[in-house]
């Protein structure tokens, strides 16, 4: 038995998330299905994070066992001729150690949210990022983010389905820049809690928007309290970027 990793860029439109749904297709059926139509085993995908419907994967690390004898080469365009027409890829393919974990051996993730700060509505990228109308002030919605920098109690940022054991994380970045109509959110720390990006960047919207003060933001942290939070932006503009080992 061999353990491959691979790197898995992924258009979140179509699934109903990363992770097997018996209400929709998922990510990580694509990818287990066309294993086994390669390898004619049961293979099971396990990855570093898992992401809602709607929300992309720019290198998404994941790990399978096959038993069948195969190069890293031939698995990896095995998987994306079988994965045709899902749009799905894999990046890359390698042999690691028996012990490797995409999820347990993982030291830490980040994500991008793209934000399209126009009037005009979107063309390509529609569901591909979040059209925000309003002229956004990023330099406020920067210094709201600065508030939740460090190790803090987000139960304010966590979904009610959340199932972390602890509401605690330590928030290593969250910085915001804008180029043009276009303002990147990006976050990183070793992991996060379910919906914890999306509503960290929904309270920043609100500040861009001059409707919350960036202290509103360290408010609504300590105040430890969902009904606080000001709002969940969509899924469509959140990217898994990348994981650390």
């Amino acid at each position: 038995m061999t353990r491959f990793a691979l790197t898995i860029e992924f258009d979140g439109r179509p699934f109903m998330g990363w992770q097997r749904q018996s209400h929709g297709p998922s990510v990580q059926q694509a990818l287990e299905t066309a294993a086994h139509a390669i390898t004619g085993e049961p293979v099971a995908v396990h990855a570093a994070g898992r992401t809602d419907a709607g929300v992309h994967g720019l290198a998404m690390r994941a790990h399978c066992d096959i038993g069948k004898a195969i190069t890293p080469f031939r698995l990896m365009e095995a998987l994306n001729a079988r994965l045709r027409p899902h749009p799905v890829a894999v990046l890359a393919c390698e042999v690691v150690a028996d012990d490797w974990h995409a999820r347990f051996s993982c030291l830490g993730r980040s994500y991008e949210y793209r934000i399209v700060n126009r009037r005009a509505p979107l063309t390509w990228e529609a569901g591909l990022a979040w059209q925000v109308p309003q002229m956004l002030d990023e330099g406020a919605m920067a210094a709201g983010a600065a508030h939740l920098l460090g190790r803090h109690d987000f139960t304010t940022f966590r979904s009610a389905h959340c199932q972390a054991d602890s509401p605690v994380r330590t928030l290593d970045t969250l910085s915001v820049t804008r180029t043009g109509d276009r303002i990147a959110i990006r976050a990183a720390a070793r992991s996060f809690l379910h919906h914890q990006v999306r509503s960290m960047v929904g309270c920043l919207a609100m500040v861009g928007m001059g409707r919350w003060t960036p202290d509103r933001v360290g408010e609504a942290l300590a105040a430890r309290d969902r009904a606080r939070l000001g709002l969940n932006a969509p899924p469509d503009g959140l990217f898994f970027t990348g994981a650390i080992y």
